[in-house]
């Protein structure tokens, strides 16, 4: 069983519990301190509707701001405001930014996919790049220093070794590591120059879900949901690329964090005065053969695996190495075995068979409406 309760003291903004098959994991303090006004950009996509969730948990104030061109607006939290708009028309987000004033943004807001991003690398340096720059200057104009930006491992590319850490040098493969990697430069400029207060959050593989919230995307291209996708048959089959890796059963190694504590990485960084790279994993990898095992223990159903030819590019290994995340932002993961991630994906996908389109968060949440269309992780 999986549930995040909602509950915290009043010391201590951020407080909460998990149960996961009967255990509770203690509260975790994610972000001590006043309530913040947060302007969450992609607040509709997977990993923008959780932190946004935990936000409004810990006592935070959410403004949502969002286009749904790749978002679904039953993610959006019911607690949070809604702004519909489009990162590439300065006009909308540089209105949203006046009317919010808000203390501070999260940043999530992009399209993430790699072999899209080979196929048309413009819609990324426009979405991710030109629209992350209108957002900078929407923030600067209105006296918003402090960003926690969504990053991603892709800006490290093919890396020399494992565990990959921060001081690690960023060599993209594709466009989609490419744009990222171009934004972070871009906030940095404006940390040198006294500007701004940028934290970069580089990815691993995000996964799992809360009960509200979990992931849908159209196509999906991550491997947790697309076994369970084959437990539930909508997939004939899943096709594990190469099983000839130098790992231990021969397929990719991964690292998978729950996406809770993902989100609680984020409340830890708004709060924090810190700024720069921080990785965000368990530091355990997981490979793909393994991925597919534990999702037939947990849901009790065959699955049916096929090796395919691997893909081009695909490491071997990519295993974070998160220490700086743990020692400065006091970061602890705590969901680090597969399958308690596995689990809460399966809950969720259970009770959305058809997605969010099985049925959201419903009516109530206050709207204003803008214009125009953006990408969201």
């Amino acid at each position: 069983m999986f549930r995040v309760f909602r509950s915290w003291n009043p010391g201590a903004l951020g407080s909460y519990d998990f149960s996961i098959h009967g255990h509770i994991y203690p509260a975790g303090k994610a972000g001590e301190g006043k309530a913040m006004k947060v302007l969450v950009t992609g607040g509709a996509g997977y990993i923008g509707s959780v932190t946004a969730e935990l936000l409004l948990d810990a006592g935070h104030k959410v403004v949502v701001f969002d286009n749904l061109e790749r978002g679904h607006p039953e993610a959006i939290d019911r607690r949070a405001t809604f702004i519909k708009g489009d990162l590439r028309r300065q006009e909308s987000i540089a209105s949203a930014m006046a009317k919010v004033k808000p203390d501070a943004v999260m940043h999530f807001a992009a399209y993430a996919l790699v072999p899209e991003s080979m196929a048309h690398p413009e819609i990324y340096f426009r979405n991710n790049v030109a629209g992350g720059v209108n957002l900078s200057e929407a923030m600067l104009d209105a006296g918003v220093k402090r960003i926690v930006f969504s990053s991603t491992c892709a800006t490290y590319g093919q890396p020399d070794q494992v565990p990959i850490t921060e001081a690690m040098p960023q060599r993209p493969t594709n466009p989609y590591g490419e744009s990222k990697l171009i934004f972070e430069k871009i906030l940095r400029w404006y940390e040198d120059l006294g500007r701004m207060k940028p934290v970069f959050l580089r990815y691993f593989n995000a996964c799992g879900a809360t009960e509200k919230f979990g992931e849908d995307h159209d196509p999906e291209t991550h491997i947790i949901p697309i076994v369970l996708q084959a437990a539930m048959g909508k997939r004939d089959k899943v096709s594990i690329y190469g099983d000839d890796y130098d790992t231990p059963d021969g397929t990719c190694l991964r690292d998978y964090i729950h996406i809770v504590d993902l989100a609680q990485a984020h409340i830890l960084a708004l709060t924090s005065e810190h700024t720069g790279p921080f990785n965000l994993g368990t530091g355990a990898g997981y490979s793909v053969k393994q991925v597919v095992e534990t999702a037939r223990k947990v849901t009790g159903r065959t699955i049916p695996a096929a090796v395919s030819p691997r893909r081009p590019g695909d490491p071997a290994r990519l295993v974070a190495g998160a220490d700086k995340a743990k020692k400065v932002l006091g970061w602890k993961p705590r969901f680090t075995d597969l399958e308690s991630i596995v689990e809460s994906a399966w809950r969720w996908h259970r009770s959305h068979p058809d997605g969010y389109r099985s049925g959201g968060a419903g009516p109530g949440r206050k709207s204003r409406t803008g214009a125009g269309k953006k990408g969201r992780r």
